[in-house]
């Protein structure tokens, strides 16, 4: 790859101004974001815009194409639903697009979402009565193509569903449920908590839960064998699919998380819930119902408190 020399004049630039005239260099810093947004927003990505205006406006029936991550996807089904009041609606899901890192112990590492996942997410797209048909993507005509949220020309450091509805121009009512799901046929009343290792607050602790019962742990093993040092007296579920993990969800009496796709599915089926805020990249939180998220530790367990009574 080629030195972009613009680039290389801009930091020249930044760090001479940054030394001389600081006026001057903060000025230029918001220039330089300015021409970012514009260059962004080039004309491809202002004909996709027009072309998902014409489809929604135009098409009775809609394939939608989405990637991945798991929770991005989830996220995106509050806008697919919306949609489909007056469309007949279909989702594509591409399998093993890499992604240009690795997340730091992602089950899937830079893949976003493995032919694994897929099949378990399936029964749970399936369960979706305004969802039409899902299917893995294999070549199909595609009409919006949700990865573009990928593209946005600004930063995405903000609530994830709002990506979409910013791709589509259709704004909705996110305190309301966007997920359908039935109670679990056995699991019900649970203190349900997920830990992933991607996105915690490292000044959180789980401890003060030792004094609880009716926990139950969700995610993976390593993730459960991590978390019993904390919280010795929880008990580990492995879900046979991502509906089961729903049901679950749906049936607790409380759901506590950190930013996870198991959370972005307790946000989508407004049930209580905790969210352990992401202090490095905060766009997920709490929208209607009881929800409430936290950054600090005296915080978290008032609210523990709150709604477990």
């Amino acid at each position: 790859m080629g030195i972009n020399v613009k680039d290389v004049v801009s930091e020249f630039k930044k760090f001479w101004l940054k030394r001389v005239n600081k006026p001057k260099y903060f000025e230029y810093k918001l220039q330089l974001k300015d021409e970012n947004i514009i260059h962004r927003f080039d004309e491809n990505f202002q004909n996709n815009l027009r072309l998902i205006s014409k489809v929604i406006s135009e098409k009775k029936e809609i394939n939608f194409n989405h990637s991945g991550h798991l929770g991005d996807l989830v996220y995106a089904l509050a806008v697919i639903k919306e949609i489909s009041k007056i469309h007949t609606c279909n989702l594509f899901i591409t399998i093993n697009k890499t992604i240009g890192r690795n997340y730091h112990k992602h089950p899937t590492g830079n893949v976003m979402i493995t032919e694994r996942s897929y099949l378990m997410m399936e029964p749970f797209l399936v369960s979706q009565s305004y969802i039409n048909n899902v299917t893995i993507y294999n070549n199909n005509p595609i009409d919006i193509d949700l990865d573009l949220f990928r593209d946005l020309p600004f930063k995405m450091e903000f609530h994830s569903i709002r990506w979409y509805y910013h791709l589509v121009g259709i704004q909705i009512d996110m305190s309301l449920p966007f997920l359908e799901m039935g109670a679990h046929p056995m699991i019900k009343d649970k203190i349900v908590i997920v830990r992933t290792f991607r996105g915690r607050n490292p000044i959180i602790n789980y401890s003060f839960l030792k004094k609880y019962n009716n926990l139950l742990f969700l995610g993976t093993k390593a993730e459960y064998e991590e978390f019993i040092k904390e919280v010795p007296n929880i008990e580990f579920y492995d879900v046979k699919d991502f509906l089961e993990m729903a049901q679950i969800i749906k049936s607790s009496k409380l759901f506590i998380s950190n930013q996870t796709f198991s959370f972005a599915i307790a946000e989508g089926l407004k049930v209580n819930r905790i969210l352990e805020a992401n202090p490095f990249l905060p766009v997920v939180f709490p929208i209607g119902g009881e929800g409430y998220d936290f950054y600090f530790q005296d915080q978290f367990e008032k609210l523990f408190s709150k709604l477990n009574s």
